[in-house]
């Protein structure tokens, strides 16, 4: 029988990682299922292309990652199909309007070396983003003042810190005239009081990355399966013709009509999969 989707697009974190930053055995042989059957399955996260390769490679095949929300579409063996950089000049002036929050701004590079994750100290950022940091230790260069790092156009900026302490950068984002120029998305860990807020160049999303390579691919959005949590999943949600939003998901996001599978906690992802597939999930675990 032709599967139902051609297509299935799957954020990381708070989606296929668990609370334990780890893949179920059941959502692991869900997404095995539907390779087998031919379906492309495609990696959409927020991460950096390197801090998302340890995830990618744990499914066991070849497959190509939508990284930094939509900025970088790049295969697991490093072929890059597309890049939307945000333009240096842009991002000086976005730094300079959020000078009130430097202590939180983070800038990231399109390279795998010290200096792809750029600030100007980790004091605040410490507080928040701990793990983060340390595992990123190698590619961390400390400048300033940060806008001296932008010698070439960045991936994005970022603004990381508690949850009220990120609603006062919102509101300066868009007080910062610089709305023409970039797009602002925001992901939230209530759990964890974490914010962050990414900026893009203008029109960049995981959503519209998605429907950029679906078209390459020859696949329309009614083909095409996507499971998110958070608010930088909005896009790609609206832009597939099977979405499900995870049962961790914020209430607002459960409200806007998606499909609520179970939480990141109990295989939501494979719950999602076998709705589409019709493949129940302990038959799916008894084929690895």
């Amino acid at each position: 029988m032709k599967a139902p989707i051609r297509l299935l697009a799957t954020d990381i974190d708070g989606t296929l990682l668990n609370s334990e930053f780890r893949i179920s055995d059941a959502d692991l042989a869900a997404i095995h299922r539907a390779h087998e059957e031919g379906i492309e399955v495609v990696l959409v996260t927020g991460r950096r292309h390197t801090f998302a390769l340890p995830i990618a490679k744990l499914l066991g095949f070849d497959l190509w990652i939508i990284s930094s929300n939509g900025a970088i579409t790049r295969s697991l063996s490093g072929q890059t199909f597309h890049r939307e950089m945000l333009p240096a000049e842009t991002c000086v002036k976005l730094c300079t309007a959020m000078l009130e929050f430097r202590g939180n701004t983070v800038l990231t590079f399109d390279k795998e070396v010290k200096g792809a994750i750029v600030l100007e100290h980790m004091r605040e950022l410490n507080n928040v983003i701990q793990r983060w940091l340390e595992k990123n230790l190698q590619f961390i260069d400390f400048v300033i003042p940060i806008e001296n790092s932008l010698t070439t156009d960045p991936v994005q900026a970022m603004f990381c810190g508690s949850i009220p302490r990120m609603q006062q950068a919102l509101a300066g984002l868009d007080a910062c005239g610089l709305g023409n120029d970039i797009t602002v998305v925001r992901t939230e860990y209530p759990l964890r009081d974490l914010s962050i807020v990414d900026v893009l160049n203008q029109g960049c999303s995981k959503g519209h990355a998605l429907k950029r390579w679906a078209e390459y691919r020859g696949i329309a959005r009614e083909e095409i399966m996507a499971i998110g949590d958070n608010y930088n999943d909005v896009e790609m949600l609206a832009f597939v013709g099977k979405p499900f939003i995870m049962g961790n998901a914020s209430q607002e996001l459960r409200d806007r009509g998606w499909s609520v599978t179970l939480n990141n906690d109990e295989n939501g992802v494979a719950a999602a999969i076998e709705q589409v597939l019709g493949s129940p999930v302990s038959a799916m675990i008894e084929t690895m």
